[in-house]
């Protein structure tokens, strides 16, 4: 018997098959082969058409199954991961309104700034754990200010995997760990933040009914079975955001274990069970996989704009073949570059930047010295020393972190990167082959087996390596002291 599981990003549909019993991979499947289109009429704007992200799942799943040859019927669960924040609108009959506003974005800032000053800084921490930012809930008070014919059609206000639930069961519902992610969740109250969706004159019925994260979530319908190839009556078991899921994928599940991602953009996401914290304008909090209202396990999430895209951005420009030959390159430097200093924000404005936009810089370079070598190496340990940064927020914000875990793949398939990391922070970082797909499939097990046997299945199958700190850190620290101090005066 088997477990499927999707990944809704951004860029592609992702769908997995594993084994029920071993949580082995048996196949895994990517739609369409190019990227997916991000509309963007004006400038900050980023849609898509949620029919499309289905047009993906039923393909990624029909590939899937020919593929292997799997009987529909032996499928026994569905999970569902998916690109964050995205805000879908469907009237009273279940028909779209209009194209997603997903995550990235950024028309509602000021709706979001605005809340922020009214309501005050106390209440939004106090209650939500969050400033209401350019998140789900500024996008929705968006649509109502500025379409307001079409606001007056809405009935369901969704997610994008409230969305493919739907399509594939045709029933409507939401997640608690969902509406958190949303800014719809008063942590305090344990309910829905009625009193938010009040002051920014929202219709809080639009919200849809909760279910469990993990758990009877609804049925494959006769018609997506047609439509898809999947048994009618097969349960979706699991959803949830792409980076709780991507946690939950590398068994990051209790308080003081962080995951970390860096593609494009990074991301550090570190399990806490505590509801304090100052920094709501540059840490993101929402409710975990495994939160409740009695147990309110909560993930902290930094984001960093400006991380996997500088490494892009120097191989197109650097007249090199490919990240390998970069991180060949990065190894024949010493620690710290020769001096050499990257900053790698020049991705817009950063979070954990109180929001400023100071642009990538170069500092320090040595014409006569530095090569493009020292340019690969420097880039690592810039993005690295970013990760680091925020990672001592946290720990400011409470964290006390004893475990860190990471998928082995892009900037973390460098062992200068990881190294970099790993010295710094004093713990060794365990790299993982897992992708938020295959999480999502394996999730399906916790229902009837619980959290621990679906940790198993991670370590039974997935482990590559584990980095550990250097022996000798204070050439790595010294360099980290001298970019700090450089960021500092920056600020």
């Amino acid at each position: 018997m088997y477990y499927l599981g999707y990944d809704i990003g951004s860029s592609s549909v992702k769908a997995a098959i594993v084994e029920c019993h071993t949580g082995r991979v048996l196949g895994l499947r990517k739609e369409p082969e190019e990227e997916m289109t991000i509309l963007s009429p004006y400038s900050g704007w980023a849609e898509q058409n949620p029919e499309d992200w289905w047009i993906h799942i039923v393909h990624a799943t029909q590939n899937l199954l020919q593929a292997h040859k799997i009987d529909p019927q032996r499928i026994t669960g569905i999970g569902i991961a998916y690109q964050m924040h995205g805000l879908v609108l469907l009237d009273a009959q279940g028909k779209l309104l209009r194209n997603a506003i997903i995550w990235c974005d950024s028309r509602a800032v000021s709706i979001g700034d605005k809340a922020l000053q009214d309501l005050g800084q106390d209440l939004c921490a106090h209650s939500l754990l969050n400033a209401p930012g350019n998140l789900t809930i500024s996008k929705l008070k968006w649509v109502k200010d500025n379409e307001p014919d079409l606001y007056a059609k809405v009935r369901y206000v969704l997610l994008p995997g409230d969305y493919i639930a739907y399509k594939l069961t045709n029933t409507i519902n939401t997640t608690i760990p969902g509406l958190s992610e949303g800014i719809f969740w008063d942590y305090q109250k344990g309910e829905v933040a009625s009193w938010l969706m009040e002051h920014l004159g929202l219709k809080t019925e639009s919200l849809p009914p909760l279910v469990p994260t993990f758990g009877q979530q609804g049925k494959v319908s006769r018609n997506a079975s047609e439509n898809v190839g999947l048994a009618e009556g097969t349960p979706v078991l699991y959803r949830a955001g792409d980076q709780p899921n991507n946690a939950l994928t590398l068994s990051v599940l209790n308080p003081g274990e962080v995951a970390m991602t860096c593609g494009t953009s990074g991301v550090t996401y570190a399990i806490v069970d505590h509801m304090n914290g100052e920094e709501i304008s540059r840490i993101n909090t929402f409710a975990h996989v495994t939160y409740t209202r009695k147990t309110p396990v909560l993930g902290k999430l930094i984001c960093l704009n400006g991380a996997g895209i500088l490494y892009r951005w120097l191989r197109d420009n650097l007249d090199i073949e490919s990240y390998e030959e970069m991180n060949r390159l990065a190894e024949s430097v010493p620690v710290g570059s020769d001096g050499l200093l990257i900053l790698p924000f020049g991705n817009g404005s950063e979070r954990l930047l109180f929001n400023k936009d100071l642009g990538a810089r170069i500092i320090h370079l040595n014409l006569n010295r530095h090569t493009k070598a020292h340019m690969c190496r420097a880039a690592l340990e810039g993005i690295a020393f970013a990760f680091v940064y925020g990672i001592e927020l946290l720990m400011d914000e409470g964290l006390k972190p004893e475990v860190f875990r990471a998928g082995f793949d892009n900037l973390f398939q460098s062992a200068v990167f990881s190294s970099t990391i790993s010295t710094l922070i004093g713990h060794p970082i365990e790299l993982y082959n897992a992708t938020g797909a295959v999480g999502a499939a394996r999730a399906c097990i916790i229902p009837e087996k619980g959290i621990t046997n679906y940790s198993r299945l991670l370590t039974d199958n997935d482990h590559r390596e584990t980095v550990y700190p250097l022996q000798e850190p204070s050439q790595v620290r010294d360099a980290y002291t001298a970019w700090k101090s450089t960021l500092v005066n920056e600020l």
